[in-house]
């Protein structure tokens, strides 16, 4: 499943997100988020965007059912948890799964 993420810089981090930086690590697609402040970080050539969704995109046919103790890797996330699995992260929202 193809997503589009908004290209939303984070001003004045001087932090470096990087494997074995203190910060949780989620693989998203063909990059790597790191969680910071509540906020998911992608390093983006010289900066680090704000890596949210751009709109809703429901993930179709998941019976799973996310929650703690489910063994995915759970993410705050804002107001919500995300959970990891196969490579994205899931929200729950009204009933169904949400990419994120």
């Amino acid at each position: 499943m193809t997503t589009s993420t908004e290209h939303r810089q984070h001003a004045d981090h001087a932090h470096v997100h990087e494997p074995g930086c203190g910060h949780v690590a989620v693989p998203h697609g063909d990059h790597v988020d790191y969680v910071h402040d509540g906020c998911l970080h992608r390093v983006h050539e010289d900066h680090v965007d704000e890596c949210e969704q751009a709109g809703h995109v429901a993930h179709q046919d998941h019976p799973h059912r996310h929650q703690p103790g489910c063994g995915h890797v759970a993410v705050p996330h804002g107001d919500h948890t995300d959970y990891v699995h196969d490579g994205h992260r899931h929200a729950g929202h009204e009933g169904h799964w949400d990419e994120h």
